[in-house]
């Protein structure tokens, strides 16, 4: 692999104007691992104790819980280690391993997003088949491919900005980022830029075919269907669609701040948007599921108000 650059180290140059308030900046992402921490990890830990919770869409969920752990774990030490730095200062591998972190969780939590869409079209339209459909093997091969898919084909494409000449080093994000290392370089960037976009599209189609395929016959059986049987699958459906809401709206907010001129918005708006894909579902998500399903809202509020061991729910 070509290993050219002039950089060996890159300034992620936004922080400075953190600096003020730097202390309280620690806190407030301090607090906000904390909770990525706390409430995915609860979420992990309710769905493998409890055996009633060993089916499809909770081992789906348990896999989202996991990757926002991974996605928080990949911004939040490393930016509070930056912020603490005078120099706010990360040296280029550094760099380049926190964006293969953060791309590669991005991707796969929109996979593991498009596969629980599946497993709730299965559960509405084919209630009856719905064991024989969502067999072990297949959810397997589906977080296989939720988990795979991502890693390897982001690796193929980024070996492409490794190979790049770094010769300049400062980035105007409070995070690594590989359209930020891209414009660093001092070499000709117009066929990485022209993969870039195809891969946009390589990440993502498969997985917004799923989702539009699945909620296209979801609403399809939800106009012919009873009232009873509407608001069942809108129950069931809900936190599912909060979710991609949620994780639509960080991806708005990505686009708008790495392709358009955002000059005219405030430095704190700015910092809101381009921390939100990251920090926001890892957040939110479990807190959506936690409060929604039953079982484990339920369990939740046993594991907090007893050191009693959790009995398993009925799931309905």
């Amino acid at each position: 692999m070509k290993n050219s650059s002039i950089m060996s180290s890159v300034v992620l140059e936004v922080l400075y104007r953190m600096d003020d308030l730097k202390y309280l900046y620690i806190i407030v992402f301090s607090m906000l691992y904390m909770f990525v921490l706390v409430a995915n990890t609860t979420v992990i830990f309710i769905i493998i104790i409890d055996r009633a919770l060993h089916k499809p869409m909770y081992v789906f969920l348990c896999n989202l819980a996991v990757n926002g752990v991974y996605g928080g774990t990949a911004l939040l030490p490393a930016l509070m280690g930056t912020l603490m730095s005078p120099s706010h200062e990360v040296s280029l591998a550094s760099c380049q391993a926190q964006t293969y972190f953060l791309h590669t969780y991005a991707i796969i939590e929109f996979t593991i997003l498009s596969v629980m869409c599946y497993d709730r079209y299965v559960a509405i339209c084919y209630p009856l088949q719905y064991h024989s459909i969502m067999t072990i093997t297949k959810v397997y091969k589906l977080m296989a491919f939720s988990w795979g898919y991502p890693l390897v084909a982001f690796a193929l494409f980024f070996i492409l900005t490794l190979r790049l000449t770094i010769c300049r080093n400062i980035i105007e994000r409070v995070y690594c980022s590989n359209y930020s290392l891209v414009k660093l370089s001092c070499d000709d960037t117009n066929v990485v830029n022209a993969i870039g976009l195809f891969s946009v599209v390589a990440y993502t189609f498969p997985q917004l075919a799923m989702t539009l395929y699945s909620y296209g016959h979801i609403l399809r059986i939800c106009f012919t269907a009873t009232k009873k049987s509407k608001i069942k699958a809108l129950k069931t459906c809900m936190p599912h669609l909060f979710a991609i809401l949620n994780y639509s709206v960080g991806c708005f907010c990505e686009i708008v701040l790495s392709r358009f001129d955002t000059s005219y918005l405030s430095f704190e708006a700015k910092t809101v948007m381009s921390l939100y894909f990251l920090i926001f579902p890892p957040i939110v998500n479990p807190v959506i599921y936690g409060l929604s399903v039953q079982a484990l809202r339920e369990n939740m509020f046993r594991l907090f108000r007893s050191r009693n061991k959790l009995l398993p729910l009925a799931v309905k």
